[in-house]
């Protein structure tokens, strides 16, 4: 049965747009959003010629039972890299641990790594079943990178570890094994628009939905991630002021979106067309839907068009 995109609910939206066959692929994950506690998570896929009418949904990951976590999955990404096929997901685990540091329990989440030949799977985890983040953190939506021949994972340090959120990142083998510790790039409060929220005696602010763009035309490094401004969930936009992934890392004072939506990524459609997608409204669970808008380049800067 053919979907329309109005009646797809998918949140954190991953479009890979194949050439190979010409055909865009949609990555969602199969579990409820924010139920932590649920068992087996996985992602699922969906096909179409057009960005509007979608095919069913096909699975192309299951969770191991053995798996160092198997609650619910975030955030799947797809890219294709040197010609095989690696999801970057983020992993719950269902199972209440004790911080070392303190003694509070926290359940752990991570961005994982999995690999497959297909870009309909089935996708298997990489190297002992164990994060590409560090295990002790709270981690999410960890997306790929590479500069100068070198692979990056980009991710996000959760502000329920640390308050204010921060964006990282690490090197990553020719593998997809972390191969550096983790590098800051920037906190959650470092632009002007990201509005956080009193908690206790700490401002606490979020950093979700990495990812990065390279201009062909400038040459200029994007980033794209989400926070809350004061009209809600919105998307940032930041320029690396060398043009490399290490930065400094310059914020755009108003977001590209803001209007309770977010967690976006990027990519060219078949037109030739940058597009930007990204799931709206924030909640309630189950009203998300994919939101694609047509963006350009300027002033430094990326912007609708």
């Amino acid at each position: 049965m053919a979907l329309d995109i109005s009646d797809i609910n998918v949140r954190d939206p991953f479009v890979f747009a194949n050439k190979a066959d010409s055909t865009y692929y949609l990555y969602r994950s199969k579990s409820p959003a924010w139920d932590i506690s649920a068992e087996k998570g996985g992602v699922q896929v969906l096909k179409s010629r057009d960005l509007k009418i979608w095919t069913e949904p096909i699975q192309v990951l299951e969770i191991p039972s053995d798996n160092w976590a198997t609650g619910t999955i975030w955030a799947p990404e797809m890219h294709e890299i040197d010609g095989r096929y690696y999801m970057f997901a983020t992993v719950n685990d269902s199972i209440s641990w004790k911080r070392p540091q303190d003694g509070k329990k926290f359940q752990q989440r991570g961005t994982q790594i999995f690999i497959a030949d297909s870009p309909l799977g089935p996708f298997v985890a990489l190297d002992q079943k164990l994060p590409a983040t560090p295990m002790g953190q709270m981690c999410l939506d960890g997306t790929f990178y590479r500069e100068s021949g070198r692979n990056y994972m980009i991710y996000c340090h959760e502000w329920i570890d640390i308050s204010d959120g921060t964006v990282e990142m690490l090197e990553l083998d020719t593998d997809m094994k972390p191969v550096s510790a983790p590098v800051r790039l920037f906190c959650g409060s470092a632009p002007a628009w990201s509005s956080g929220w009193t908690a206790g005696n700490n401002m606490c602010y979020v950093t979700d939905g990495v990812f990065l763009y390279k201009s062909p035309e400038t040459d200029n490094l994007y980033m794209i991630w989400s926070s809350f401004s004061e009209s809600g969930y919105a998307i940032g936009v930041a320029r690396s002021k060398t043009g490399r992934i290490s930065g400094p890392w310059i914020q755009n004072p108003t977001p590209i979106f803001s209007k309770d939506g977010g967690h976006g990524m990027i990519f060219t459609d078949f037109n030739g067309k940058l597009r930007l997608a990204l799931h709206q409204p924030n909640n309630p669970e189950g009203a998300e839907r994919m939101v694609l808008f047509e963006i350009e380049e300027a002033d430094n800067t990326l912007q609708l068009k």
